[in-house]
């Protein structure tokens, strides 16, 4: 065991004892009237970072909230980590629910109870207990550590983008550390690899100018908040799927070896059903629990009101009724255009007799990163280390938008190293944090700093990991394999597949730009033309002859586009085997076309 894993270790008390001053400030930062405890919270934490031996912690104002960094830069030659997080916490609504008051942390049967406990206070502070523990017990400490910690990210971070793209030299890193997940259950270390994107819209649908006495009107003008229950209806089918046109265009199928992947992790749905309370599970027929939860978009309805909910009765009809929604993406698709074709058809689908106006309240990316990134590989050995098991890798359904725009601006691999289990009652009355995560998870950290050197060089980014060239077969396509370098978490996409589907890929990736998608597929089309010509592999199977003819189409559609130049001709270059049997048809035919003209000749 190291020193600095020890320090975090003997103490345990002082570290909790912090974390709780922390969660007894209100940060809620959705409410204007707390915006003074959203501060304070922020200041706490530039304290703690100077505490734990920030050399430099700056507060930078934003149009809400302010965002905290601190750096400790004594390492030179070493790679530099930056540190994300957030000080701000969720309302508490319903607070009758609550056991004990959301901002009076209280330790029960090993766990702490308190609003921001595990969403992301307790999280995101094991960077700067780590950071102290290597300062205190060897002077230095293996990575230079900047940390970002902002006070928006439950309102959807509206000042972050900004202030990334203005300071991006300030933020200049090899790799970026997020806490903000979690195990997929107690006893099973978690690395996140991939997270669902978001758009959060909210519809308001007005009738007449005021209320309405439901008897004398009742019957000569539409209930807005009825006509709010209609357009809910129709967003989904009786099986879950969802019925705007093209919601779906871009969701990449799971492979098997995906849904293999997703099956062999220990869940089970009558154990989950029970955790939930729920009566029954449901969702888009068709997909596991997990393929669902993980893998799949969403459409979910957060909020519906409209007209009196008070106690006893009151006889009216609303003049407006408001609904909000919520929208998880996968990979490839894009919250502008995803919220574009909703906002559409909410409006085609809804009652002529209301007035609707919807407003995108707020977005983001979703993301996935190569499960065999160094980095990656570094917080398995540290959690295996913390834990004493190796950790699985797992995808999850929530969003942290920021994570795809550090992958973008910065160019960057980013480690999800949460520490959180599914039961902690994120955004839900008696939200905890499991005293052995947190304790556990400062070593993780601690250890995560020691192992991250071996995966760079020199402090530079890791160079891609080198893929065995594939073997060529004569019935399987040439593969081919690109680094897309600046994608989310430096991923390396690798394709052995037809070209319709790489090409997909690329041309619909949102972590590229257009002058990134066009070098790609230019470098696709360099790659395997030759004098001009595409030449595209043939497959024997002729299961696969519809992909091939896909794949051309697909390959001249994509380039002109891309490179704006006149799509190149095909020339199709057939196996071995097949040349042979063409061959011997050619000599075959040949033989009977001789044989007929000397038949005619003799005639």
């Amino acid at each position: 065991m190291s020193a600095a894993v020890s320090y975090v270790r003997e103490n345990r008390q002082r570290h909790l004892d912090q974390l709780m001053d922390l969660l007894r400030i209100p940060s809620i930062s959705t409410d204007p009237e707390l915006a003074g405890e959203v501060r304070r919270a922020g200041q706490w934490v530039a304290d703690r970072l100077r505490g734990a031996g920030c050399t430099r912690v700056e507060l930078f104002e934003t149009p809400k909230h302010p965002i905290v960094y601190g750096e400790w830069l004594g390492a030179p030659g070493a790679p530099t980590v930056l540190a994300y997080g957030h000080y701000d916490v969720q309302p508490v609504d319903p607070i009758e629910l609550w056991t004990t008051p959301p901002f009076e942390p209280t330790v029960r049967d090993g766990k702490i109870y308190a609003r921001g406990a595990c969403d992301d206070k307790g999280q995101m502070i094991i960077y700067a207990n780590a950071l102290e523990a290597h300062l205190k017990t060897g002077g230095t400490c293996p990575v230079n550590v900047k940390f970002l910690i902002e006070g928006e990210e439950e309102v959807g971070s509206p000042s972050l983008d900004d202030f990334l793209k203005a300071h991006k030299d300030l933020l200049k890193c090899d790799a970026v550390l997020v806490s903000d997940t979690g195990f997929f259950a107690k006893g099973v270390p978690s690395i996140t690899h991939a997270l669902r994107g978001l758009v959060y819209l909210q519809v308001d649908l007005y009738g007449t100018k005021s209320d309405l006495h439901s008897g004398s009107f009742g019957g000569a003008v539409i209930n807005p908040a009825f006509a709010a229950a209609q357009l809910v209806a129709g967003l989904k089918d009786l099986n879950g799927k969802i019925k705007v046109p093209g919601f779906y265009d871009k969701v990449r199928k799971l492979s098997a070896a995906e849904r293999k992947a997703f099956a062999a992790l220990p869940h089970k749905d009558a154990k989950y059903k029970k955790e939930l309370g729920a009566p029954e599970l449901f969702g888009e027929k068709g997909f596991t629990t997990l393929e669902r939860t993980w893998a799949r978009p969403t459409l979910e309805v957060n909020g519906i009101w409209g007209g009196f909910t008070g106690a006893g009765a009151k006889t009216v009809i609303p003049a407006e009724a408001h609904i909000k929604i919520s929208m998880r993406l996968v990979p490839y698709q894009t919250p502008d255009e995803i919220a574009k074709k909703v906002i559409a058809y909410i409006k085609k689908i809804a009652p002529k007799a209301v007035r609707v106006e919807v407003k995108n309240l707020h977005g983001g990316e979703a993301w996935l990163a190569e499960t065999d990134h160094p980095s990656l590989a570094a917080a398995a050995r540290a959690l295996k280390r913390a834990f004493g098991k190796t950790p699985v890798f797992m995808r999850e359904g929530g969003s942290i938008p920021v994570v795809g725009t550090f992958g973008k601006l910065l160019g960057v691999p980013a480690v999800l190293m949460g520490i959180g289990l599914p039961d902690d009652n994120l955004h839900a009355p008696n939200e905890k944090f499991d005293l052995d995560q947190f304790y556990r998870g400062n070593e993780a950290a601690a250890a995560l700093f020691e192992e991250l050197p071996a995966s760079f060089a020199g402090g530079d980014a890791p160079a891609p990991k080198k893929k065995a060239a594939p073997k060529k077969k004569a019935d399987e396509a040439v593969s081919f394999a690109f680094s897309r370098s600046g994608g989310p978490g430096g991923q390396h996409v690798n394709k052995v597949s037809s070209r319709a589907t790489l090409l997909f890929d690329v041309a619909h990736s949102p972590a590229l730009d257009d002058d990134q998608r066009a070098r790609i597929l230019a470098r696709l089309a360099t790659r395997i033309s030759k004098d001009g010509v595409l030449r595209v592999v043939a497959q024997s199977s002729r299961s696969q002859a519809a992909n091939r003819d896909a794949a051309r189409e697909r390959f001249v559609e994509l380039l002109r586009w891309a490179l704006a130049e006149e799509a190149p001709r095909f020339e199709t270059r057939v196996p071995r085997a097949q040349k042979v049997q063409r061959r011997e048809e050619k000599v075959r035919r040949g033989a009977v076309k001789r044989h007929r003209g000397r038949v005619r000749g003799e005639e």
